[in-house]
C-alpha cells in the first residue's frame, strides 16, 4: 500500500498528505510519515512548495487530534477500550496507558514526536479521561510543529536518499527525530504539569483545613 500511495503523490499532492496525516491521527495504519518524507523531496525538486507542505502537514494533524479527543471525550473508557481490541490496537494502547500514568499531559508531546507511532492512543485516551482540553491542545499543537517540521524538512533534506531513511522510521532510531527541540519542550511541559499539579494540591489542603 505505501507504494502505492507514493505513486499518488505527485498527482494528488498536498491533498493526499492532508488526508493521511488526518486519518492516520484516528489509528488508521496509513504512512502518513513515509508520505510527508517523500512530499518532503518533490518539494525539493520544485513539485510542491514547502511551505505549503509543511502548513498541510501541521494543519491536518491538529484537526485529527481534535478529532480524536473530542470523539473519545464522547464515548468515554468504554469506546477506547472497544476500538483497542484488536491485535495491533491493544498492544499500541497498552503502551499509550503506560505513558499516560507516568507523564500525565506530557504524554501527548511524547507520542507527536519521539514516541509517534502510539499517538493516536494517547489521543484516544486524553479524551477518554478527560484530561484538560487546553493542556491537551497546547500539547498536541507544539508536536504537531516539530513533528511536521522534522519529517518535511529530513525529505526535504535528503530527497535522493528517501528510500534508505525510510526504513529507520520504524526503528527506535528513526523516532529520534525531534532532537534538542522535542527534548526541551517536554521539559518545559513536565514543569508546567508539575507546577500545576503542585498547585492544585496546595488548594486542596486550604480548603480541607478551612
Amino acid at each position: 500500500m505505501t507504494e502505492a500511495l507514493l505513486a499518488l503523490v505527485p498527482t494528488y499532492g498536498l491533498w493526499l498528505i492532508g488526508a493521511s496525516v488526518m486519518l492516520s491521527c484516528l489509528a488508521l495504519p496509513l504512512p502518513s510519515t513515509i508520505l510527508v518524507m517523500a512530499a518532503g523531496g518533490f518539494a525539493a525538486a520544485g513539485d510542491l512548495v514547502y511551505w505549503q507542505l509543511v502548513l498541510v502537514a501541521f494543519g491536518s494533524f491538529v484537526i485529527g487530534d481534535q478529532a480524536v479527543y473530542r470523539v473519545a471525550r464522547q464515548g468515554g473508557p468504554a469506546l477506547v477500550t472497544r476500538i483497542g481490541r484488536r491485535a495491533r490496537g491493544a498492544s499500541a494502547l497498552a503502551s499509550a496507558e503506560r505513558l499516560v500514568e507516568r507523564f500525565g499531559v506530557v504524554a501527548v508531546f511524547l507520542s507527536r514526536t519521539v514516541l509517534s507511532p502510539i499517538g493516536p492512543w494517547v489521543g484516544f485516551l486524553a479524551g477518554a479521561l478527560r484530561l484538560s482540553w487546553t493542556r491537551f491542545s497546547v500539547a498536541s499543537t507544539l508536536g504537531a510543529i516539530c513533528w511536521s517540521l522534522a519529517y518535511s524538512t529530513l525529505g526535504y533534506a535528503f530527497a535522493d536518499r528517501i528510500a534508505t531513511i525510510a526504513p529507520l522510521i520504524g526503528s527506535s532510531t528513526g523516532l529520534v527525530i525531534a532532537g534538542s527541540v522535542a527534548a526541551g519542550l517536554a521539559m518545559w511541559l513536565a514543569r508546567s504539569w508539575r507546577s500545576s499539579r503542585a498547585s492544585g494540591s496546595a488548594t486542596v489542603r486550604e480548603r480541607t483545613s478551612v
